[in-house]
């Protein structure tokens, strides 16, 4: 019987290896940065190669008079609308449809939320389960907007100081700085996908005749991010005093490439605080049942047995 039972739990262990290793290698494999720039390859040229529809059949204009139509029925007022496609777009979402959605959300799950503590607990606690419910649901999409906000700060400031390095080798080599701009964009793209969309809309926005300060500082508008502010900075000054913008990006990149490695120097020494938690609510106890529970066990025996004794 034990033999079986081991030869089952050996199995069982090794179907399950098995599996996690298969979708763990199809995970990967498709998430390889050789295989998305083939499919970017391949989705682009076959973009080029379809004709364009006609003018009286594109589709774009209705999702967005949809959205336009929705959006005007949401109790926002401007004030509000601008500040929350502001914080969308450090978010990285520049469409209205986001601002249509996460308005519907505020309104919608507090209702969601709410009702069932309402309709399920009696009155007195139903009140007061119903309006906690209400809260966080109203609060819910601000805070998950706040964490997407921090998370695409954190990925603009790593990826900044391998852009820069880009931008400095682009330069040297004798590149304009908005054909290094191009460069580091169809480069880093991968790699960093925030920072790549950034300067993409820079490009455009050049590209269109804007000037390249103007530009830049509306890059530090949309990103509300300490780096590139002082980056827009120092280059507005190159700009202006005419000094080698190679030299100027060199210094600003080694300045924020010790910024990098001193964060992952922060981060590396708070896992072992971090850590204390989990040692202290999972590790600890199921290493005193392992190694008093023997001890345990055995002086109850002898408690019990005595006592029987007595008797």
């Amino acid at each position: 019987m034990s033999t079986i039972l081991l030869l089952s739990l050996m199995g069982t262990f090794a179907a399950v290896a098995l599996l996690s290793g298969a979708v763990a290698y199809t995970v990967l494999e498709r998430q390889a940065p050789g295989r998305k720039r083939l499919h970017e390859v391949v989705a682009a040229r076959r973009v080029a190669a379809a004709p364009p529809p006609p003018a009286s059949l594109t589709l774009t204009d209705r999702p967005n008079r949809l959205v336009e139509r929705i959006a005007s029925f949401v109790p926002k007022s401007p004030v509000e609308m601008s500040k929350l496609r502001r914080r969308l777009v450090r978010a990285g979402y520049h469409s209205l449809t986001a601002a249509v959605v996460f308005s519907i959300a505020e309104f919608a799950l507090p209702v969601v939320l709410g009702l069932p503590p309402l309709l399920l607990v009696r009155p007195p606690l139903g009140l007061l389960y119903g309006a906690v419910a209400a809260v966080l649901g109203f609060l819910l999409p601000g805070v998950l907007l706040g964490r997407l906000i921090e998370k695409r700060r954190i990925a603009l400031t790593n990826g900044l100081p391998d852009v820069l390095d880009l931008l400095i080798v682009c330069l040297e080599a004798g590149c304009s700085l908005d054909q290094a701009l191009v460069k580091a964009t169809e480069e880093l793209s991968l790699a960093y996908p925030a920072l790549g969309e950034e300067l993409r809309m820079l490009s455009s926005e050049t590209r269109a005749g804007k000037p390249r300060i103007e530009a830049f500082k509306n890059l530090e508008a949309r990103t509300k991010n300490d780096d590139v502010r002082a980056l827009v900075a120092m280059l507005v000054q190159t700009d202006r005093f005419g000094t080698s913008v190679s030299q100027a990006l060199r210094t600003f990149a080694e300045v924020a490439r010790t910024k990098r490695r001193q964060r992952a120097e922060e981060r590396a020494a708070k896992v072992g605080v971090k850590m204390v938690f989990p040692l202290v609510l999972c590790l600890f106890p199921a290493l005193y049942v392992v190694t008093l529970g023997p001890a345990v066990v055995q002086i109850v025996n002898i408690f019990f047995g005595q006592l029987a004794g007595g008797r």
